[in-house]
């Protein structure tokens, strides 16, 4: 039997460790690379979040009280099992996220990492003695929130629910998961799997697939959730955060992105184009840390636009699943390809110059070079989430960090210099999560603090240890005498 073995999950959520028919019907998951339907998720429903997550918090009191080498040895086995499975979570992900080799593979050694990390996680110090004016023992410690709310995209899928699920579970928390409908598969099935073949306890992982508007909405609101982690667009975040204050619940948001790639005069030509290709195309564009705008120096924008162009045109498009290795696949669907196209056609239209790409075949966009884009286009203002290298030049460092700063969002940079000390003194003039000198935006570690400010999300970070036990965890104040105080005043009373 196949690891991921559809018959198990077919029209079904995985609820106190059992695939069960869920109330909300199902969800046809289909390639997008050929169309073809891969199989049925089940559907939750508001009444499936609610039981879930009575039953969640039975299961989570007692895996709190288990001791943190208990928790430590599940999360270190999940990690093997990711792994061990990898060929098949692979081929899961190249056919429905449309993921390419190199990407799939990137994500299940994430996975593995992050279970490895959490585990490591369980037994960090958790706490700090505290100075006292009374004659006792004062101290902090972080404890378990209780129920975390995971709610991830389709374009990372693992990745992006494994960062939030694995140190929320090591840390004593159980977790209700609601992946993207269209990668339900990737993002939620195999977490499920590999966790039930870990030996979780039943109960801690639920996986409820669903629609937004409802099941999402449920997930923050039911009034066991004290914790919501969400991945995706900045405008549906901003109904995240409003319902998440609201119930006075905590939410960490991480969402988009319209990443300034700076490439200065003194930048290394013959590579600095390759540096920007990855940035801007890898997975189709369609990462919140993609290079969404190239800031290039008007001495060597020529060349560069040139030379970024040639790799373009030179870049293998195609289904990642079938026999012929190739660097992009398939855009997620008709909606997001049509966004992507109109965003291109409209910033021609409006004077841009289409040096690469702009032509689409099903699903399958070319990676696209824009040349002369300025501020008023949108190819510069909106988040394009496609294959598209807008570049705009600059004369200036001041007109850099300008164009730079011209964004609600701020989540990367990335910054390409002979000068490494130059670079670092024009990174701090322009806001941004997460900075990168002499690479391309999309970065990322499984032991470093990630985030972005402004419109990129509420500065709260996922990665790294401390961050998770800031994420996941409340802090609290105990204190302990050896005997009981006299209070005088009350005495007489």
């Amino acid at each position: 039997m196949r690891f991921l073995d559809p018959v198990r999950w077919s029209e079904r959520i995985w609820v106190d460790g059992q695939w069960r028919p869920g109330a909300g019907g199902h969800h046809a998951i289909v390639s997008p690379s050929t169309g073809e339907q891969l199989g049925k998720i089940g559907f939750a429903s508001p009444a499936d979040v609610d039981a879930a997550a009575e039953s969640a918090m039975i299961a989570q009191r007692e895996w709190a009280a288990r001791s943190y080498e208990d928790r430590a040895a599940v999360l270190r086995r999940a990690g093997d099992i990711w792994n061990a499975q990898s060929a098949e979570i692979v081929e899961w992900l190249q056919r429905e996220s449309g993921s390419a080799t190199a990407k799939a593979e990137h994500e299940v050694a994430t996975a593995a990492q992050e279970c490895y990390e959490a585990a490591a996680l369980a037994a960090v110090p958790y706490g700090e003695v505290l100075r006292s004016t009374e004659p006792r023992l004062s101290f902090s410690r972080r404890v378990p929130v209780g129920l975390v709310a995971v709610i991830a995209p389709f374009n990372a899928p693992i990745v992006l629910s494994i960062r939030a699920v694995a140190p929320a579970l090591a840390l004593g928390n159980a977790v209700l998961l609601k992946p993207d409908s269209r990668t339900s598969v990737s993002g939620g099935v195999t977490l499920a799997a590999v966790f039930e073949e870990a030996g979780l306890p039943k109960g801690l992982l639920q996986l409820l697939p669903g629609r937004g508007v409802d099941v999402g909405e449920r997930l923050i609101t039911t009034p066991h959730t004290r914790v919501v982690a969400f991945t995706g667009s900045t405008g549906v975040g901003r109904r995240v955060g409003e319902l998440a204050a609201h119930h006075l619940k905590r939410a960490h948001l991480e969402l988009g992105g319209n990443n300034a790639l700076i490439v200065l005069d003194d930048a290394d030509l013959a590579h600095a184009p390759g540096v920007g290709a990855m940035g801007s195309f890898i997975h189709q564009g369609q990462i919140c840390m993609v290079t969404g705008r190239q800031l290039v120096h008007e001495s060597i924008a020529d060349e560069y636009a040139t030379r970024l162009a040639e790799r373009a045109q030179a870049l293998v498009v195609g289904d990642p699943a079938g026999s012929q290795p190739v660097q992009l696949g398939p855009i997620i669907d008709q909606k997001q390809l049509h966004s992507i196209d109109s965003i291109v056609r409209d910033t021609v239209a409006a004077g841009a110059q289409l040096k690469a790409g702009g032509t689409f075949d099903g699903l399958f966009y070319r990676p696209t070079v824009l040349d002369h884009v300025t501020p008023e286009h949108r190819a510069f203002r909106e988040e394009i989430f496609g294959p598209v290298a807008p570049i705009t030049r600059f004369a200036t460092l001041d007109e850099a960090v300008e164009l730079a700063c011209d964004t609600e969002y701020g989540l990367s940079l990335g910054i390409l210099t002979g000068n490494v000390m130059r670079g670092l003194a024009l990174a701090d003039r322009i806001p941004s999560g997460n900075v990168h000198i002499n690479d391309q935006t999309v970065n990322d570690e499984v032991p470093v603090p990630f985030g972005g400010v402004g419109a990129s999300g509420t500065g709260s970070r996922h990665g790294g240890h401390q961050a998770n036990l800031e994420a996941f965890t409340e802090l609290q104040w105990v204190t302990a005498r050896g005997e009981l105080p006299r209070y005088p005043e009350m005495e007489h009373v």
